[in-house]
């Protein structure tokens, strides 16, 4: 773990991997919310989390370099969300036959599995959602799609999405949802948060 200044109120926290991001992260906010931490924004990503809004950026990563690292624990504890899928997406019979499955084993290989909100970007309310194994990892498209239906369940490498709007994109669709992934009259706008546990149960 390495952490470094990033502009004039922000640190970054460099990491091995996401389970180390995760726990990271859960800690940064453990932290924030006891008082022990002051930062407007915890925000992680694959292989980092970046704390903005830091009032004393260099007291506060000699403070974090302090702190014992906390341990992966390999789950997650946040609130649970289950998401109803209609499992027919143009690219499960791909998925399957990529895992040596029947379409049915796919489907229940999938909604079988505990995700985790690893991070959120690419647009808002677009989750990256981590718990699949390794050996599970399916590439994107070669030639991504001009344009994916807001609703659409996808996988791309280790990790499933939903796309909270229609837009371009290179995931492999397995299925869709009704669930309203981003809006801006809720608080928080985006129904899926780092943290959040997630299950994609076939609807």
């Amino acid at each position: 773990m390495r952490v470094t200044e990033a502009g004039l109120a922000a640190l970054l926290i460099e990491c091995a991997d996401g389970e180390h991001v995760e726990a990271w992260r859960a800690e940064l906010w453990r932290r924030r919310e006891r008082g022990d931490l002051s930062a407007v924004e915890i925000v992680p990503g694959a292989r980092t989390v970046l704390l903005d809004g830091v009032a004393d950026p260099a007291e506060t990563a000699r403070r974090i370099a302090e702190w014992p690292p906390p341990a992966p624990s390999g789950t997650a504890d946040g609130p649970l969300v289950t998401i109803p899928v209609a499992y027919d997406g143009s690219d499960l019979p791909w998925v399957a036959e990529h895992w040596g499955l029947s379409t049915q084993g796919a489907v229940d290989r999938i909604a079988s599995a505990e995700l985790r909100v690893a991070f959120c970007g690419f647009s808002p309310g677009f989750a990256y959602l981590a718990g699949l194994p390794a050996e599970w990892a399916v590439p994107r498209l070669s030639n991504p799609r001009p344009k994916v239906p807001a609703g659409s369940v996808g996988l791309a490498g280790e990790y499933a999405g939903i796309y909270p709007t229609a837009s371009p994109g290179g995931w492999r669709l397995v299925g869709r949802t009704d669930r309203v992934l981003f809006d801006v009259g809720r608080d928080p706008p985006a129904l899926l948060v780092p943290g959040t546990r997630v299950r994609l149960v076939p609807a």
